[in-house]
């Protein structure tokens, strides 16, 4: 003891949140006070248990937790290269005071790390004591220091087999202690292992507080890519939409675009700044889909022998579900009232529709009621010539094939195909009301359930013409405006 109590000894105390360091100008110097003759440091001996060299437990540990991370630290320690003694003391201390002392090799903290290189940097014969204080996760510090001493610190990471979270803690404080190799590791490691998307945020938020910078590249390329060399966005939308219109397997052709609604649906609704689907892209699907369609219908409509009848309602109905889909996404990013002029212009394909069978026909009368229930709802929002000319095209269509669409088809709704038609048909001036309503009054008589049940609307465009009766009084009040200089 004798020669031990002849040597000087200094202690370095970081006292920083979160790492090793976050203040690299802290001189190397006590931060505690000292006596005149400071007692001298002792190796622990090899009966002097983990135990012993915690202290200062915080009561909110249970003794189950307590003793659970001291068995874990201990092995951990027992383990480790250096077990049997250093010269350098590193004491770890928790936020909630729990303490873990270790001696480890000065060669090698000075070696490794550029921190400890500054710090530690005197002439031999000194002992150190460094206190690595309000850590968040002892074990992560105690074991940062334990993997220094590593003969290949990159096949041991991989032989422990450690998750993100873990990765990333131990990048922490090999960043914070200028550990090169050990941050290399860390991120070639990252680079490598598959992340659940919790993790990828984590890994993304983390290594941008670091702030690494180039080192990291490599690991967020699978996150992001250089805007310069990345395809424009639309043009993979479009290419994605395409495929979905033109799959040729129905099961898949259904899943995909439910998939594709959704992710679609996700993106606006979280940030309209990210990239989406453009709606010049929306609309030449439509019309694409609308071509076809008339197509379609002018070849069953020919004078030529019609094709196979299984093969045109496939096809029909095919290109009919293809607007209503595409349709259906115009409607959710509020982008859908120009679509309501260009079906109500539709002319040529609303009197094809009129000569081919309803077998063949009826799910194009889905997008009207499609429509209507936008309308109807308020997501759609057009001027009353678009309404009026809307129901002017495909109104009689709808009635013809409504009772087709409830039968054929379980995604029909009738009640929400009722109330959409009866609010398309009420924002219309009153006159318009009329017309429209006389003339469904006249055509349920004789078609019962086969034609939409509007009564409602009957009843409402009854009180509004004989019983409330609207009529505007003169406006007598007139209004005066008096000009005058305001006071300086």
């Amino acid at each position: 003891m004798g020669g031990e109590s002849a040597l000087k000894s200094r202690e370095v105390s970081t006292m920083i949140k979160q790492g090793f360091i976050a203040d690299p100008t802290l001189s190397f110097s006590p931060s505690r006070t000292f006596s005149s003759s400071p007692p001298p440091l002792t190796r622990p001996t090899h009966t002097q248990t983990l135990f012993d060299m915690m202290s200062d437990r915080h009561p909110k540990f249970s003794d189950d937790n307590r003793r659970k991370m001291q068995d874990r630290l201990s092995k951990l320690l027992e383990e480790a290269p250096f077990h049997g003694g250093g010269d350098v003391r590193v004491t770890v201390v928790g936020r909630d005071g729990f303490k873990v002392s270790m001696e480890v090799q000065k060669s090698v903290l000075a070696d490794k790390s550029r921190f400890f290189a500054e710090k530690l940097r005197c002439e031999n014969g000194l002992l150190h004591s460094v206190e690595i204080s309000d850590c968040d996760d002892v074990e992560v510090y105690v074991e940062a220091v334990v993997l220094m001493h590593s003969e290949d610190l990159k096949r041991r990471l991989r032989s422990m087999g450690e998750g993100v979270s873990k990765i990333l803690s131990l990048l922490k404080v090999w960043a914070a202690i200028m550990f090169d190799l050990g941050v290399e590791s860390c991120l070639e490691y990252l680079e490598a292992i598959p992340w659940t998307e919790n993790e990828q945020e984590e890994v993304i938020s983390q290594l941008g507080h670091l702030q690494l910078h180039d080192s990291a590249t490599e690991v967020l390329l699978r996150v992001s890519s250089d805007p310069s060399t990345a395809p424009r966005a639309d043009d993979i939308f479009m290419d994605m939409l395409s495929g979905v219109l033109q799959a040729k397997d129905d099961k898949a052709r259904r899943e995909m675009k439910a998939l594709l609604s959704k992710l679609l649906k996700d993106n606006a609704s979280r940030d309209s700044s990210r990239p989406d689907v453009s709606k010049d892209t929306l609309y030449y699907l439509c019309l694409r889909c609308i071509n076809s369609l008339i197509l379609r219908l002018s070849e069953a409509t020919g004078k030529d022998e019609m094709p196979d009848r299984g093969v045109l309602m496939s096809e029909i109905s095919r290109e009919a579900d293809n607007i209503q889909w595409i349709v259906d996404i115009l409607i959710g990013k509020k982008m859908c009232d120009e679509f309501v002029k260009i079906w109500a212009e539709q002319k040529e394909l609303a009197t094809l529709h009129s000569k081919v069978p309803t077998i063949y026909r009826h799910e194009i009368s889905r997008i009207t009621a499609q429509l209507c229930i936008g309308i109807g709802r308020g997501h759609i929002l057009v001027p009353k010539e678009s309404r009026f000319s809307l129901l002017s095209t495909w109104l009689e269509a709808l009635y013809e094939d409504f009772g087709w669409m409830r039968r054929a088809s379980k995604a029909v709704d009738k009640k929400l195909v009722e109330d959409g038609l009866s609010q398309t048909i009420l924002t219309l001036p009153l006159l318009q009301q009329q017309a429209l309503l006389l003339n469904w009054f006249n055509r349920f008589l004789n078609k019962g359930d086969d034609c939409p049940n509007i009564q409602k609307a009957f009843e409402i465009w009854w009180r509004r013409t004989f019983i409330r009766q609207y009529s505007p009084e003169p406006d007598n009040s007139q209004l005066q405006i008096t000009l005058c200089d305001y006071p300086s």
